[in-house]
């Protein structure tokens, strides 16, 4: 347990100091925003393997934005009364129940039951591990600018979700057993995160009694909800990108494409959500403005480009196209988290910044699932082509709309 000591939280002897677990809840969130995208690169091998429709890819890709939603809405905030380090480590636990589900049912029902697991599991933990880093980072650098540790997190998640396709990827293409080596690896990874976790210092002090339950309460700002309108479709049209590329992208590239790597395939991914974090790191300290223009930029090229790189038929172009367009959407939707928290007092800010992440989770599975179904039907090049118009539609009508908020705050 954690003790008061004047105004701050210590660790006792049992613990860690708050600086290493800053680097340590990290880590862990890191491991298991990896873990919850190692399928990516392995979908085409099940359906390889089980022969499937391409829609089935999107169905079980989808039921896990839905667990990640369910989470976020039902648990995504009681840390703040049962405390960090309980809620991090039950998700890490969820997560190794995912693992274990992958390992012993392999067939489609399984693998639907495991990623809806693994969507409880993150959506339990995105909003816990980055309070808790936020807080372990004031207590053991109390001078240092918050937004440092909004950095890290936001870094770690983003970077997490594209090296689990890299890695799982690599183990796909040069290790004997890739829909099991993978999983192994990483429920290891997890064991060793959750045991690190248990020596990471508590930052909130549990009450005696807790409160009653209640789901965690979305609220929207009734004067600004065009705002907000705006600040959700740039969210959701950041996700839907987001899903294209964990979900339908690597059975595009072995296809059309005609590149049946593995390697390859979780390359790309990681490719595009590297670009993603490193975007957000590179370009945090632009203005609002230029932040919002520069991402509406990025995402017009890369989209535009996407949409090229289908039509001739070039990996090179395709993998480009998501990197540039991968960037923008780092920037649009850290955009659009800022623009979103602006709209509402600090005590309501939680509230709203929930519905935010709910809209960018629907932009993570619905589109997913309308182009798993308009492959059933049409020529997967139509169907990618018209998904990067009516993304970058949807991105340049929301961007706009927030450079219009931005001037008037200004």
């Amino acid at each position: 347990m954690t003790s008061l000591h004047g105004d701050t939280l210590v660790a006792s002897r049992w613990h860690l100091r708050h600086g290493p677990g800053f680097w340590i809840v990290a880590a862990a969130f890191l491991a298991v925003m990896a873990f919850s995208t190692i399928p990516t690169p392995l979908y085409a091998l099940y359906q390889q393997r089980d022969g499937f429709a391409t829609f089935l890819i999107t169905v079980i890709f989808a039921v896990y934005a839905i667990g990640v939603m369910a989470s976020l809405y039902f648990a995504g905030h009681v840390s703040d009364w049962l405390g960090r380090r309980r809620v991090i480590l039950a998700a890490i636990a969820v997560e190794v129940l995912a693992a274990i589900v992958f390992l012993l049912w392999p067939e489609v029902p399984g693998l639907i039951v495991a990623r809806f697991i693994s969507g409880v599991g993150v959506g339990a933990l995105t909003a816990t591990a980055t309070a808790h880093l936020s807080e372990l980072r004031a207590i053991a650098r109390p001078s240092e600018d918050p937004a440092r540790s909004g950095i890290v997190s936001s870094f770690v998640n983003v970077g997490g979700l594209g090296l689990g396709p890299l890695v799982s990827g690599f183990l796909a293409q040069f290790i004997a057993a890739p829909l099991v080596v993978p999983y192994v690896v990483f429920l290891v990874l997890l064991a060793i995160a959750a045991i690190a976790v248990s020596l990471v210092p508590e930052t909130v002090e549990r009450a005696e009694e807790y409160p009653a339950y209640r789901p965690q309460r979305v609220s929207l700002p009734a004067g600004s909800r065009s705002t907000f309108m705006a600040a959700g479709a740039g969210a959701f049209a950041a996700f839907a990108v987001f899903g294209l590329f964990t979900s339908l992208a690597p059975s595009f590239i072995a296809g059309t494409l005609h590149e049946p790597s593995r390697l390859v395939a979780g390359a790309v991914t990681f490719a595009v959500f590297g670009a993603s974090a490193l975007a957000q790191v590179v370009f945090a300290g632009l203005d609002p403005l230029r932040q919002l223009r520069l991402s509406l930029w990025l995402m017009g090229v890369g989209l535009v480009t996407m949409a090229i790189g289908v039509l001739v038929v070039s990996l090179p172009t395709f993998v480009v196209a998501g990197m540039i367009a991968g960037a923008g959407v780092g920037v649009l939707f850290r955009s659009a988290v800022a623009v979103a928290a602006s709209l509402a007092l600090p005590p309501s800010r939680g509230e709203l910044l929930a519905a935010l992440f709910l809209v960018a989770y629907t932009g993570l599975a619905v589109p997913v699932l309308l182009i798993g179904l308009a492959v059933a039907f049409l020529p997967t090049t139509v169907v990618l082509v018209a998904f990067a118009a009516l993304v970058l539609i949807l991105s340049l009508w929301a961007g706009s709309r927030m450079i219009a908020h931005r001037r008037e705050l200004a």
